[in-house]
């Protein structure tokens, strides 16, 4: 249901850009025809970007996915800036009627208006897409946010926890990708590593090898995981489960685990993404947080904000979330923005703390506008 749906999206997109950017633009005839062509070859291309490296394997097709995928973003932006201009032509269509002794406008001044508008278009979409890909390929950004926790004995004041979410190891991001990733967060001298979900967009056999650097996260605490929503649309979940366990992250499914130092301590605890309930393995933070001791803080890794209601009812201090990439495209943050509580940064939800990683890889479009990845460091202070 929801491929047939983009399918439709994809599809009315497409039919407006051919609209305003080949029949606007062109007489019938030779040039019109090859255009629109090549038009829908690039909407066949975008199609098989979706469904062959999915069905026919991940790795095998980068050669597929990357100009499908960079087409996706390409098409997005300028359906958008080509919806912008609508305005302009309504204002343009009322001037005209109301000089109604004005000579009707010739088709030749029509055609060149509609050029006008879509070059203007296709170069505000050439630089969107060119600000948007460097961010993404480029390296994440490290941001050092102190966090206070008013229930932290002084042992800890200063402890950092490395957050990374959103690796998104799949058609377009392999080893190199996580290579970079591990160097920078072992650069920080973290005291533990918290990867909260959506590491990978395939199977163990075809991303194992592309996942393998995550061995070498050093941590004096260790390195934790929690499951997103993308590590329940993989076949086999389990499978990944136990090789990231063997590549030294230890998952917490709905379970904590007690950080020490001296007499003191908190606790990480960790819970299943919602998506888990498909797969008969959902979310369970009463379970999670049986055994847990009050009198200390509870850090929650929960891979999507909007959990952190419940959190809060439970009197969680801090929760550590990723999933909205930020919005990773602006302006479709607006949408994700009514889904989720917060999109990215550190906020507070009744007497509970929300911190949202912004990611460090991508999905769909190799893009980040005004949503450039990251790798926060959070720094834990006491009262």
């Amino acid at each position: 249901m929801f491929f047939l749906i983009l399918a439709s999206v994809l599809g009315l997109m497409h039919l407006y850009v051919w609209k305003r950017v080949v029949k606007d633009t062109t007489r019938p005839g030779r040039v019109r025809r090859w255009a629109s062509l090549v038009l829908v070859g690039l909407l066949a291309l975008l199609v098989a970007a979706l469904v062959v490296p999915r069905t026919a394997g991940v790795t095998g097709f980068r050669w597929l996915a990357w100009p499908g995928y960079l087409w996706f973003g390409v098409v997005a932006y300028l359906f958008l800036t080509l919806l912008a201009l609508e305005p302009v032509r309504l204002l343009r269509a009322l001037w005209r009627r109301g000089r109604r002794s004005e000579e009707p406008e010739s088709v030749q001044r029509r055609i060149f208006l509609s050029r006008v508008a879509a070059v203007t278009a296709g170069a505000a979409t050439v630089g969107l897409v060119g600000t948007g890909l460097t961010n993404a390929l480029g390296p994440p950004q490290i941001l050092r946010v102190p966090v206070r926790l008013p229930r932290l004995d002084p042992a800890f004041d200063g402890f950092r926890i490395a957050v990374v979410s959103d690796i998104h190891l799949g058609p377009l991001l392999g080893r190199a990708h996580t290579e970079r990733i591990v160097a920078m967060i072992n650069e920080t001298e973290p005291d533990l590593v918290a990867v909260v979900g959506d590491v990978v967009d395939g199977t163990v056999a075809e991303l194992g090898s592309a996942a393998a650097p995550l061995q070498d996260l050093v941590a004096r605490e260790g390195a934790f995981f929690i499951t997103g929503n993308h590590e329940y649309f993989v076949e086999d979940t389990d499978e990944w489960l136990r090789e990231l366990d063997r590549l030294g992250l230890q998952p917490l499914r709905n379970e904590n685990t007690r950080i020490r130092r001296g007499a003191g301590g908190f606790d990480l605890v960790g819970i299943n993404d919602l998506a888990g309930e498909s797969r008969s393995d959902p979310p369970d933070l009463d379970r999670a947080l049986r055994g847990i001791q009050r009198g200390s803080p509870t850090v929650l890794l929960a891979h999507q904000p909007v959990q952190v209601g419940e959190a809060a009812e439970r009197g969680v201090d801090l929760q550590i979330s990723g999933h909205t990439h930020g919005g990773q495209m602006w302006p479709f943050h607006y949408a994700v923005d009514l889904a989720q509580p917060a999109l990215a940064g550190l906020s507070r939800v009744r007497d509970t703390q929300l911190y949202v990683t912004r990611g460090a890889g991508f999905w769909g479009p190799p893009l980040r506008v005004g949503a450039p990845p990251d790798i926060s460091v959070l720094t834990l202070r006491s009262p």
